[in-house]
């Protein structure tokens, strides 16, 4: 008899299977270990549980987490609450797509590339630029993978990073680096936006390329064609890391010049979903095509000159040409991508702006009633998207965890990881956010200072 109901193996199998293996128990498994690094005792865990108290429990252990339906949300930095259209999830949930697997025989998988391959056209659109792949991991990978891809096209080893970057893009890159024996240099950034008198002193013919974010960490807008101006002078390349919702109401990176642009595709159809699956977007100029990690789709003819799709230009960690490749990336989030496609396919060019434009102007509107408030001040005059940083009279920490109480999540503290922000925090409004709700929240925060 089976002693625990998850585990389908009987005794019975388990005696079958020593017995082929010659051993008479299942620490025979593990003689190769040696002792001194094994667990010699029982794993700390609690006693099993009948299925029903254990459904139980872990429905007090979800309790501790909240959702977007229990508080309203002002936290941004990357990851962005905004509403994805019911016909999202009803083409995603097709069984044709969430059990499809890697697309290596297009004679079977021609919706999936297909899919894959409308989803590189909205992004080279969207970006500005030629082509796009086929996505990456996330956005933060997505900007490690671009950073490698100046130093193989330009044979460089130094990258010039903006200090207003995602400090959680930042670590990822500094790993990314580490491993590939690349050197980060920091540029400062001047009012909340890059110092490019100090860019242009840092940039020489040893610099593989600049990379940026637009709008920046603080929700800033950066003065991208400037700094293509500054890379391109020194034969270097300008990475944009974007925000892809902004882009509806802020030119493309790429007609600024840009020659890569990544960014993090959540906000294109996928839910926040307490930080992922996401994706990460990729696009270039079409003179870097082949220094691209991870897959792009093609559209090809077959014997009979019908129009069909496949993996192309594959020099990839599993493929021919491998000994090529600068990333060892062969993986696409398929079924995130194919999200972002039809969010993107429904919204069109007009429903994307408009959704840019709420985010903005009500971003505005929070901004003008907060900085109403006694000792309540924004804290970089640049121009903004749909974030922005304000000071506040009293502890970020102690504000936030009184808003809390009151249901709001009332941005991100910037004093935790940026010493010199201490007493500031990131707002940020998107458009499903009400005057109602902002009214609320700006009533809160004026009891509690």
């Amino acid at each position: 008899m089976n002693r625990h109901s998850y585990i389908p193996h009987t005794e019975e199998d388990r005696a079958k299977m020593m017995a082929y293996l010659g051993i008479t128990d299942t620490d025979a498994l593990f003689e190769d270990i040696p002792r001194s690094v094994r667990l010699r005792r029982a794993l700390d865990l609690p006693a099993a549980m009948p299925e029903l108290t254990l459904e139980r429990h872990l429905h007090q252990l979800s309790r501790k987490n909240l959702d977007f339906s229990q508080v309203t949300s002002f936290l941004g930095a990357g990851a962005y609450e905004h509403y994805v259209p019911s016909v999202v999830d009803a083409i995603v949930s097709r069984s044709e797509f969430y059990t499809s697997y890697t697309p290596y025989q297009p004679e079977i998988s021609q919706g999936m590339l297909q899919a894959i391959f409308e989803y590189q056209t909205m992004v080279a659109e969207l970006t500005g630029m030629d082509i796009a792949n086929a996505s990456m991991y996330d956005g933060p990978t997505a900007l490690g993978e671009a950073g490698i891809v100046c130093c193989a096209h330009t044979r460089r080893n130094r990258l010039l990073v903006a200090s207003n970057l995602n400090p959680e893009y930042r670590a990822v890159l500094e790993t990314y680096a580490a491993g590939q024996a690349v050197e980060l240099v920091d540029v400062p950034s001047k009012g909340g936006v890059l110092d490019l008198e100090a860019l242009a002193a840092l940039c020489d013919t040893s610099v593989a390329g600049i990379l940026v974010q637009y709008p920046n960490f603080f929700g800033c807008v950066e003065d991208i064609r400037s700094i293509a101006s500054i890379a391109h002078a020194a034969q270097a390349l300008l990475v944009v890391a974007a925000y892809p919702i902004a882009l509806g109401y802020l030119e493309a990176p790429g007609v600024l010049g840009a020659d890569l642009v990544v960014a993090e595709g959540q906000s294109l159809g996928n839910a926040v979903a307490y930080g992922g699956p996401y994706l990460g977007i990729m696009a270039a100029k079409k003179e870097l095509m082949r220094r691209l990690p991870g897959r792009i789709v093609g559209q090809t003819t077959d014997a009979q000159g019908r129009r069909g799709f496949v993996l192309t230009l594959q020099a990839r960690e599993q493929h021919i040409r491998r000994e090529k490749a600068s990333s060892n990336i062969c993986s696409n989030q398929a079924l995130n991508a194919l999200a972002a496609t039809v969010y993107l396919s429904y919204m069109g060019p007009q429903g994307l702006s408009e959704v840019a434009r709420q985010c903005h102007h009500k971003a505005r509107y929070l901004e003008a009633r907060l900085c109403q408030l006694p000792g309540v001040r924004r804290v970089f005059a640049e121009p903004y998207f749909n974030e922005f940083v304000v000071r506040l009279p009293k502890p970020v920490s102690e504000v936030q965890a009184r808003l809390l109480e009151q249901g709001f999540l009332f941005g991100l503290d910037l004093g935790r990881t940026l010493p010199e922000m201490d007493g500031c925090v990131l707002l940020t409004v998107t458009e499903v956010r009400t005057r109602e709700e902002m009214d609320a929240v700006v009533t809160a925060l004026e009891g509690c200072l």
